[in-house]
């Protein structure tokens, strides 16, 4: 069991954020997250995407800014459950909340802080009939293990920053890696575009345009993809993994069943510490709703700094909050 002061469910940007302004406070805190690494949509599905409205950044990489949250909160010691999804809440005899996740683990706190963005992210599945037979049994849909794949043969589907990115990666570690986007052109970062074409015109991938895969073959696991391409009709191909990165598609998921305020797939919150309907559980970022809501991530800070301040009077009712300013105290001072 992991006992924390703030379980923050979703570690994506404000996520992060909050364990910042909860270690100014000197309040400890776990995150929760279904993606295999921090980040949230940022890390998972536009890394290379650069962003313009975040405070002293003229531009910055969306993968860039993860990497410099993630620095920002390191000297205050987060713990992390990744690659789990938050699935029960359950009101303890001592007031704490305990968080249990898709995988068993339970997480006690006395606050809760929903941060999951636009919910749980669930794989867009390609219309293969006989999909499902096949996953975790060669088709993957998040690249978790990159070792999995070492001396394999891997056909990846997709044209964005994902598939393209895990293509050049895994060109050093499979032994054939071939690219399937049903397109010519690439939605992707133009210098991953780039080094794709530049690894498939030296023969180290194969590249396999205005094509699709539409069929899956093997007994127990598989064993040979269907390629069906403009120019050549149908061919099998030998792989033993079949990587789908067609994005993420956002979904409530078990938040729905919590007993919150719920409006239009967001939840409904007060603005003056984005407090939920229920006491110790707040939710801030994409995933609430309020008059005049905007979905940024630099609104979500804001919410995150108010956020915690009211989680620090509802862990220490009897405490007044000591605010002080970083400029002045640095951060060591906090930790």
């Amino acid at each position: 069991m992991i006992e924390t002061d703030i379980i923050i469910i979703g570690a994506g940007p404000c996520g992060l954020f909050t364990v910042f302004e909860a270690g100014l406070l000197k309040l400890k805190c776990h995150l929760i997250d279904s993606l295999p690494q921090a980040g949230g949509q940022l890390t998972e599905i536009y890394p290379k995407k650069p962003i313009y409205d975040i405070p002293g950044y003229p531009s910055v990489l969306a993968g860039e800014l993860v990497h410099n949250l993630m620095e920002q909160i390191e000297p205050f010691k987060p713990g992390f459950t990744l690659g789990e999804r938050a699935e029960h809440i359950e009101k303890l005899e001592d007031g704490r909340f305990c968080v249990t996740t898709s995988r068993g683990t339970k997480h006690v706190a006395p606050v809760i802080t929903i941060a999951g963005g636009l919910g749980c992210f669930e794989p867009r599945k390609p219309p293969i009939g006989n999909i499902v037979e096949f996953e975790d049994r060669g088709v993957e849909y998040i690249i978790k293990e990159p070792e999995l794949y070492r001396d394999k043969k891997i056909v990846i589907a997709g044209g964005g920053d994902s598939a393209l990115d895990w293509t050049i990666f895994l060109a050093e570690v499979a032994a054939e890696v071939s690219l399937v986007h049903r397109r010519k052109s690439f939605r992707g970062a133009l210098d991953s575009v780039e080094k794709v074409e530049q690894l498939a015109a030296s023969g180290r991938i194969n590249l396999i345009t205005d094509a699709q895969v539409v069929g899956l073959n093997g007994n127990g696991k598989l064993d040979e993809v269907v390629i069906k391409s403009k120019t050549e009709g149908e061919k099998t191909y030998v792989a033993d993994h079949f990587i789908p990165l067609f994005g993420l598609s956002p979904k409530l998921g078990p938040i729905a069943e919590w007993g919150l305020n719920i409006s239009k797939s967001a939840i409904v919150v007060d603005t003056f510490d984005y407090s939920t309907n229920v006491p110790g559980i707040y939710a801030i970022g994409d995933i609430n709703t309020y008059p005049g809501k905007l979905k940024l991530i630099l609104c979500g800070f804001h919410e995150a700094t108010l956020m915690v301040q009211s989680a620090f009077k509802h862990i220490y009712p009897e405490k007044k909050v000591q605010f002080k300013y970083t400029t002045v105290n640095g951060v060591n001072g906090f930790e």
